[in-house]
């Protein structure tokens, strides 16, 4: 048994060396947003595994937070990766101040779209129909409000223009007299280095060629070593426990002789039997989902990233969910898993052939 141990932490310590050269996803916490290149989350990851100026923490929330050297903390609400845009929330509730006093200079970030915005001071009864509230700025003696139409702001008589400057809105700027965006909607900027669209776009992932180069490369292995890192340990936890049980077992049958009751070596036995995970008919019975282009997964706890292999789902990919508790994985990732371990990776639950979602 102690031979069984010492093999299985020596292969443990292999793979873990393997998959620690590979700049894996990361996240604040388990059903988080996913940080990897060339945004860095530290202390999860080494500082090697993002490109300068993309240092990402987490706050006490647990959230993902990108500090921009002039204009303070953002927590991040999402990342296109494809795209190679990322989603700012304000962490004080108040966006419109945080965007008039916004500087990006000496991050690698641009706002997506600008808008030229006029602000108000009006009285309390003033009809803001026509125009953005800006609640936060507001008080019991005035109503700011902003609007994108220059020619309405300086035909109004009862209100104060305190300034009128470029803004970064979060959707393309339209040409109308009223509105063309909701200042309290969440900030987008955009990143053109390290420019890996079209990397993303054919389903790699972009990480540096090595540590020191500083040039980034696109690599489409990242799923396949991280399928190959999951088999090594599969393996190594596998052969220890069917060794563990048989000399479990044989040791059982020495000392109890002739008495010995078959019905307690089948139990001693069971571990086996569950270390060797499904059988083929049970994991194909399992629905298969393909993603669109939306990527909207099935209804559960799911995230956009698969938990086997650590790699974003893309349109077209082939998932599959387990019906007891509705996890979804990349199709290929949980057929390996469910062969070898008859539970469910993320919660552990055994599922169920009798509850296979037609």
């Amino acid at each position: 048994m102690d031979i069984a141990i010492l093999f299985l932490v020596h292969f443990l310590l292999i793979a873990g060396t393997y998959s620690a050269n590979d700049c894996q996803s990361s996240a604040c916490d388990y059903y988080g947003l996913p940080i990897r290149f060339p945004f860095q989350l530290s202390p999860q990851q080494p500082q090697s595994c993002g490109y300068p100026g993309f240092n990402v923490h987490c706050n006490n929330q647990r959230k993902p937070v990108v500090n921009l050297p002039y204009s303070g903390d953002f927590l991040i609400k999402s990342i296109s990766y494809r795209k190679q845009l990322v989603k700012l929330h304000d962490p004080y509730k108040c966006l419109p101040k945080r965007l008039l006093e916004l500087n990006l200079s000496g991050s690698p970030f641009k706002a997506a779209y600008y808008q030229n915005y006029t602000l108000l001071s009006c009285p309390l009864d003033f009809d803001t129909s026509r125009f953005t509230t800006i609640a936060c700025l507001s008080n019991s003696t005035s109503r700011i409000l902003a609007t994108s139409s220059v020619s309405l702001a300086n035909s109004l008589t009862t209100c104060k223009i305190i300034r009128s400057s470029l803004i970064p809105v979060s959707r393309p700027p339209q040409d109308n007299d009223g509105l063309s965006s909701d200042l309290s909607d969440d900030l987008l900027l955009k990143w053109s280095i390290p420019n890996c669209d079209q990397c993303e776009e054919n389903g790699g992932i972009c990480n540096f060629r090595n540590t020191t180069s500083g040039q980034p490369t696109c690599s489409h292995q990242s799923k396949t070593g991280a399928i190959h890192v999951f088999r090594i340990i599969a393996l190594c936890v596998t052969v220890p426990a069917i060794a563990t049980s048989i000399i479990i077992a044989t040791f059982i049958c020495f000392t109890r002789g002739p008495d010995f009751n078959r019905q307690e070596a089948e139990l001693a036995l069971q571990s086996v039997n569950e270390s060797q995970g499904l059988d083929e008919s049970t994991i194909e019975s399992y629905t298969k989902v393909i993603i669109g282009e939306s990527r909207r997964l099935p209804a559960g706890p799911n995230d956009i990233t698969c938990p086997i292999c650590l790699s974003d789902y893309h349109a077209n990919e082939t998932l599959k969910c387990i019906p007891e508790c509705q996890h979804c994985f990349h199709s290929e990732c949980i057929d390996e898993w469910l062969r070898r371990k008859g539970t469910c990776p993320v919660c552990r639950n055994s599922p169920s052939p009798a509850r296979v979602i037609t």
